[in-house]
C-alpha cells in the first residue's frame, strides 16, 4: 500500500499523448533501425509492472524512443531513470519528460548505441550488492529493436557470466521485449520445436520467464510479428560453470545441425583429420548417446558435453583455436584421442 501511495504521488503535468508527440515532432519509425512505437498505455503499464516493484530503484531503459515506457516508469516513483537512445530525433521528447518530472525523479538521457555503451557508469555506487545477495535495486527495461535483440542478450549474458557492466552491481534483473519467436526460444524446454542455442544460453545463467504476448497491432508501424515480454533474473550459480566462450562455442556448433544427430554438429568443433575420433571421445566422456538430437539434450547434458570438450582441450590446447567457420584449412598435429581420460 505504501508503494502504491508513493507511486500515485508521481503525477506528471499534462503532456501530449505519445501519438500526439509523434505527430508534433514529425517522428516516424525507421525501418533500418527496426523501430516500432508502442502506442497503447495499458500495455505499456503492463510491461513496467512485469518488472515488479521499482519504487526507489535505479531503472535503465534501453531504446525509449518517444518515451512511452519512460512515462510509465517515472510514475512508479523510481529513484533514478537512465535512458539510452541511439536516435537523436527522440532527445527533445525525452527532455520534455525529464523537465516534467524534475525535483521528483532524476532522469539521465544518454545519446548512444547500447552495444557500445557501458551503462554501469551511470549507476549510483551505493546500490551495489554482492552477487549472492538478493538482486540490487536496479532494473533494465526495454522495448528492444528486433535487429539487435539477440546480439544484445548474448552480449549481456557474457557480461553477466563475468559479473561485468551492470552485473558488477549484483544480479541485475531485466524486463525486455523480443520478437515472439525469439522470446519463445529463450524459454523453450527440451523437445520443444523452438529449442536452440539461445534457450540453453539464457537458461544457463538466468531464471527466464515468458510474461505475456503483445499483439503487433498496438505498434506503429505494425510489425509482421507479435511481441513477447520476458523477464530474466541472473542465477547465483550457472548450471555450467565454465567460461562463456567455451559454452557458447559448444552449444552453437551442436545446434548448427539441428535436425541431425547432435554428434554431427559436435564434429565441427574439431579439424577434419581428427573430427570423428574426437567427437566420439567427447560423447563418451559426457556419457551421452551420439544419435541424440540437439533439441533432446538437457541443460545438464550440455554441461557434461562442455566439460568433456574442456577435458579434450586440456590435453590438446591447440584445438581451442580451431574455428569451423574460418578459412580452410587449419592444420593440426594430433596423434590420437585414446589418452584423453
Amino acid at each position: 500500500m505504501a508503494a502504491a501511495h508513493k507511486a500515485s504521488q508521481i503525477r506528471l503535468p499534462p503532456l501530449p499523448s505519445i501519438k500526439d508527440v509523434i505527430r508534433l515532432y514529425k517522428l516516424r519509425a525507421l525501418r533500418e533501425l527496426s523501430q516500432n512505437f508502442l502506442m497503447e498505455p495499458r500495455i505499456i503499464d503492463k510491461i513496467v509492472r512485469a518488472a515488479g516493484n521499482i519504487q526507489n530503484h535505479v531503472v535503465c531503459e534501453v531504446g525509449p524512443g518517444p518515451g512511452g515506457i519512460t512515462r510509465s516508469i517515472i510514475q512508479q516513483a523510481p529513484r533514478k531513470v537512465i535512458v539510452i537512445e541511439k536516435d537523436p530525433r527522440f532527445i527533445p521528447t525525452l527532455e520534455l519528460l525529464a523537465d516534467a518530472c524534475k525535483n521528483k525523479v532524476d532522469v539521465d538521457i544518454i545519446t548512444g548505441d547500447i552495444l557500445k555503451t557501458d551503462i554501469s557508469h551511470f549507476f549510483p555506487k551505493d546500490v551495489k550488492v554482492n552477487w549472492t545477495d538478493p538482486p540490487p535495486p536496479i532494473n533494465l527495461i526495454g522495448n528492444l529493436p528486433f535487429s539487435v535483440s539477440t546480439i544484445l542478450i548474448i552480449r549481456w549474458l557474457e557480461m553477466m557470466s563475468k559479473q561485468q557492466g551492470p552485473w558488477s552491481f549484483g544480479r541485475v534483473r531485466m524486463t525486455l521485449t523480443f520478437q515472439k519467436e525469439v522470446a519463445e526460444r529463450m524459454v523453450a524446454p527440451i523437445l520443444d520445436k523452438q529449442r536452440c542455442r539461445l534457450s540453453v544460453m539464457c537458461q544457463n545463467w538466468c531464471n527466464v520467464k515468458y510474461m505475456f504476448d503483445i499483439p503487433g497491432s498496438v505498434f506503429l508501424p505494425k510489425p509482421d510479428v507479435d511481441v513477447g515480454v520476458v523477464t530474466l533474473t541472473p542465477m547465483k550459480q550457472p548450471k555450467i560453470q565454465l567460461p562463456f566462450k567455451l559454452i557458447e562455442k559448444v552449444v552453437r556448433q551442436i545446434f548448427s545441425m539441428r535436425q541431425k544427430y547432435s554428434i554431427r554438429g559436435a564434429q565441427t568443433l574439431f579439424p577434419e583429420d581428427v573430427r570423428e575420433e574426437m567427437a566420439l571421445k567427447m560423447y563418451s566422456l559426457a556419457d551421452l548417446d551420439p544419435v541424440t538430437r540437439p533439441y533432446q539434450i538437457t541443460n545438464l547434458e550440455f554441461g557434461r558435453l562442455c566439460e568433456a570438450y574442456n577435458t579434450i582441450l586440456s590435453k590438446y590446447p591447440e584445438l581451442e583455436k580451431y574455428d569451423y567457420r574460418a578459412p580452410k584449412k587449419q592444420a593440426t598435429c594430433l596423434e590420437t584421442a585414446e589418452d584423453v581420460d
